[in-house]
């Protein structure tokens, strides 16, 4: 099965300008065309947006991805290099992770302190009245 890019589109949530993109930058190197040149992106192509979205979102840059879909292009051969680059996003991603932890806490505390001065405000209140 094929489908159009506004069907990806609407699959995706990806604008057809950003799955052009992609394409011209090398990301999807595969993406069959029509007779007349229109793009028909298979299963496949799919599979990878899905990858290249996973890897754009936690952070990696198109540059790295661009060097991972190289690297898939060359074959088996590259498995070693791939799963290295993958292990160091990896990491990464990992850190990423704890600090934005550490950020919720500090959001978690405000807003327990903001609550517990807003119960301590509106019990004044009522004692007044």
């Amino acid at each position: 099965m094929s489908y159009s890019i506004k069907e990806v589109s609407e699959k995706t949530g990806l604008a057809p300008h950003v799955l052009r993109y992609y394409e011209n930058e090398g990301l999807l190197p595969s993406v069959a065309r029509s007779r007349s040149g229109i793009r028909r992106y298979s299963e496949n192509d799919l599979e990878w947006l899905s990858l290249i979205c996973c890897l754009k979102n936690t952070g990696m840059s198109i540059k790295q991805i661009k060097n991972f879909v190289e690297l898939s292009l060359e074959g088996d051969t590259t498995l070693q290099e791939r799963c290295k680059l993958l292990r160091e996003h990896k990491k990464n991603v990992e850190a990423q992770i704890l600090e934005m932890q550490k950020h919720l806490q500090k959001v978690t505390h405000k807003i327990e302190y903001f609550s517990k001065k807003s119960l301590l405000q509106a019990g004044i209140k009522l004692h007044r009245e």
